[in-house]
């Protein structure tokens, strides 16, 4: 098992999930960045981070900005040291909950730019210095809805699936680099997104999970006892970890995204 992590950056990290997740990391006695648009929840968060007894940072960049990613990661690698365990938390959810032939284009592709290039973005600025350091851990924040069908929220599931398809191809391409990557489900967590989305606002008591459920799986990974599982997908709601740890590895495409064959005598199985 390689060294547990000790410098997190957290995106989105100002509210909802990323903020209960930079918490949790702080409270192990990572050091964290948050990083966001908006400077008012991120000091917030940098706050409740310091008060753990941790050194923190609030960087203010937008992921779909190259430039204002390089400035981020700058910073952050200056203050508290490289970083090796990068949370790609922020994301849009679709505004319209129709199909795809009705939504609203430019909408559906904003929430690709932020769902799928900007975990894209970002890992490709952090990526340098965990090489140099020759480790690092990278979670993905995914959904369930990127592997099942929907009647709306096209954009989301797409970028889902497509972020599925990057830590699959991110985790195979840096394996002999001791960087480790995870793809993981919060379940339906309550957050300002979650809450503007047409399916769970029109239920009168929606099923709504606990953030420590995913705050778990990042401690856990940046302690590195998850590293076996680099490339997988995992829900953190309902996932018994260690049963993943015994099963997984023994299977190289269980939990990975893949094409689904027509059976045995399928030529693409």
């Amino acid at each position: 098992m390689a060294d547990a992590s000790t410098v997190a950056l957290v995106t989105g990290g100002g509210r909802g999930i990323g903020r209960a997740i930079a918490l949790g990391l702080a409270e192990h006695g990572l050091a964290v960045a948050v990083l966001g648009r908006s400077p008012d929840p991120l000091a917030e968060t940098v706050d409740a981070c310091r008060r753990a007894g941790v050194d923190a940072l609030a960087v203010t960049a937008d992921v779909r900005d190259v430039a204002s990613l390089a400035r981020a990661v700058g910073q952050a690698s200056e203050r508290l040291g490289v970083v090796d365990l990068l949370i790609n938390n922020a994301g849009l959810s679709d505004t319209d909950d129709t199909g795809f032939a009705e939504a609203d284009l430019d909408d559906m592709l904003t929430v690709v730019d932020v769902n799928l290039m900007g975990p894209m973005r970002v890992s490709h600025a952090v990526l340098p210095g965990m090489r140099a350091a020759g480790h690092g851990r990278i979670l993905n924040v995914n959904s369930g809805m990127a592997y099942r069908r929907a009647a709306a929220y096209t954009a989301y599931g797409v970028s889902k699936a497509g972020l599925g398809r990057f830590t699959d191809l991110l985790a195979y391409q840096l394996a002999d680099e001791g960087i480790v990557v995870l793809d993981v489900s919060p379940g339906l967590v309550r957050t300002d997104m979650t809450e503007s989305m047409g399916m769970w606002a029109q239920m009168d008591d929606p099923p709504w999970g606990d953030p420590a459920d995913i705050v778990a799986v990042a401690l856990r990974l940046a302690d590195g006892g998850l590293d076996p599982l680099s490339g997988r997908f995992v829900h953190a709601p309902t996932d018994d970890l260690d049963a993943l740890l015994g099963v997984l590895p023994g299977d190289r495409d269980a939990r990975t995204f893949g094409l689904r064959t027509y059976g045995p005598h399928d030529p693409l199985g």
